[in-house]
């Protein structure tokens, strides 16, 4: 004989309903891909992974919806694309002052390619093969780390250090009132350390600036300080260019590098 279940006492408190955690924020991208079929695969499929998605056969349909005043967080871009390709339609960006964190998806993973893309300002590189759940958490950490930037009004208002000005709201970087033509990730570099004048910024910070914090890449433990060295060479050559006695980033060997002399 089964054993009857009390009725729920009436002089009993109700049981608390446990509210449910507030769904994460969705994050908005714009995608650029040419192919049909995976441009509608990726879209759905980030969409599952909370992101809202406006997606593109070219380039020149993308540029016109940010000329109607879209505002995406980030762009992710095939790299061959009809009109223009990925890697020609970012300095494009650029130029047109949007500064949005650019992350290529491509199929083309050799390193040639990879630096390259991050030559021309791209935040990330991510090979079709690795999958749209690495795609997504690369785009969260991305989404996170432009979060405080913006939020932080130093970095709103024109930043003077000396001769050099930076326009963080155009990631333009002048030079005795001159543009260096920097990209946007050599921008990034120069304002972390202008910011830190006369102080060292590891080799390590600086490569977190050029991409996110953790990101790994570069051969051996350590193979991130080509990368970074490189990329203060290309810099030093853009202000030297305009000014052949340029000396203003200084090098602490095997630490990193600092905006000035003391």
């Amino acid at each position: 004989m089964k054993e009857s279940v009390p009725a729920w006492p009436s002089s009993s408190p109700v049981p608390r309903t446990v509210p449910e955690a507030e769904p994460a924020k969705r994050i908005r991208v714009a995608f650029v891909e040419d192919d049909e079929d995976y441009r509608e695969s990726v879209s759905g499929e980030l969409g599952d992974h909370g992101f809202d998605v406006t997606s593109f056969a070219d380039g020149v349909e993308l540029m016109a919806w940010l000329g109607e005043g879209a505002d995406p967080e980030i762009i992710i871009l095939d790299w061959s694309l009809p009109s223009i390709s990925g890697i020609d339609l970012l300095p494009r960006l650029r130029r047109n002052g949007i500064a949005l964190p650019v992350v290529f998806l491509t199929g083309r993973s050799q390193p040639a390619y990879e630096k390259l893309a991050f030559d021309r300002g791209a935040l990330d590189f991510v090979d079709k093969a690795r999958g749209v759940p690495i795609l997504a958490h690369r785009l969260r950490l991305i989404a996170e780390a432009v979060k405080k930037p913006a939020e932080d009004p130093d970095l709103v208002d024109n930043f003077h250090c000396g001769r050099l000005m930076l326009k963080p709201k155009v990631s333009r970087a002048f030079w005795d009132d001159v543009d260096v033509g920097l990209t946007l990730t050599e921008f990034k570099i120069v304002h972390l350390l202008a910011a830190n004048v006369g102080s060292y910024v590891t080799y390590r910070s600086v490569y977190d600036c050029m991409h996110y914090v953790g990101f790994i890449a570069g051969s051996g433990e350590n193979g991130y300080r080509t990368n970074v060295r490189s990329c203060i060479k290309r810099i030093r050559n853009k202000f030297r260019a305009i000014d052949p006695e340029f000396s203003e980033i200084d090098n602490y060997q095997s630490f990193g590098y600092r905006w000035g002399k003391v």
